[in-house]
């Protein structure tokens, strides 16, 4: 296990890669495995390293903290994809208690400095150019009126007069349910944020004039 020489462009891909679908080093919170491979580093990963420069700049905000994250340091060897390993070159390694895992702003050169700020700005800028993802869901209502002599033309235009940000009204049909009655079973797009199963049944039972009620028939995340 490893990740190569860390202080390479090679080694930071394989953390990179590594990181692609994971949030720590080992397991779902920070630990020592995070500061060990953190102090390994030379300095943030390049913008292009998306995942890695994320788990940069979260692990590097628990700098006062680095001392109380549970586990117990292993050697970089013992982290890392399988087949990897480890090549990354250290200083006074039998000295790491010792070590500010982090280092201080006080010992950044300027250069340094002025680095990892243009690298977290270049980063902060391609994350903010990502589109947001609008979470919508399919739903299907089923609209029952008070009996058969109630014209479901006018129902279901009433329905579709029901105009909201974040609704779209899409297909329908007549399903008979008994005795000369048919319900109108309408299908509708909805943004999660916007639309809410309980203001369209508020909304379509306040044509009480031809609507009886109103059920989900069915719900699917898009």
């Amino acid at each position: 296990m490893g990740f190569g020489d860390l202080k390479t462009p090679a080694g930071l891909k394989v953390l990179n890669d590594f990181l692609a679908d994971k949030s720590y080093i080992e397991g779902y919170v920070p630990s020592q495995a995070d500061v060990a491979v953190f102090d390994a580093l030379s300095g943030p990963p390049s913008a292009d390293l998306c995942h890695a420069l994320r788990w940069y700049n979260h692990i590097s905000s628990y700098q006062k903290e680095k001392s109380s994250l549970p586990g117990v340091k292993k050697p970089l060897g013992q982290y890392g994809p399988a087949g990897v390993e480890d090549a990354t070159s250290a200083e006074s390694k039998d000295d790491d208690d010792d070590i500010d895992l982090f280092g201080s702003d006080d010992e950044e050169s300027e250069e340094a400095k002025k680095l990892k700020e243009e690298r977290l700005a270049a980063y902060n800028a391609k994350k903010a150019k990502k589109p947001a993802i609008i979470a919508k869901s399919s739903i299907l209502l089923d609209v029952k009126p008070w009996d058969d002599e109630t014209d479901m033309v006018k129902l279901e235009e009433c329905v579709r007069s029901i105009q909201m940000d974040g609704l779209l009204w899409g297909s329908s049909k007549l399903v008979p349910v008994g005795y000369g009655i048919k319900k109108l079973q309408i299908q509708c797009v909805v943004e999660d944020d916007k639309v809410g199963t309980d203001q369209l049944e508020e909304q379509i039972t306040a044509f009480e004039d031809y609507v009886q009620s109103m059920d989900v028939a069915a719900f699917n995340k898009i």
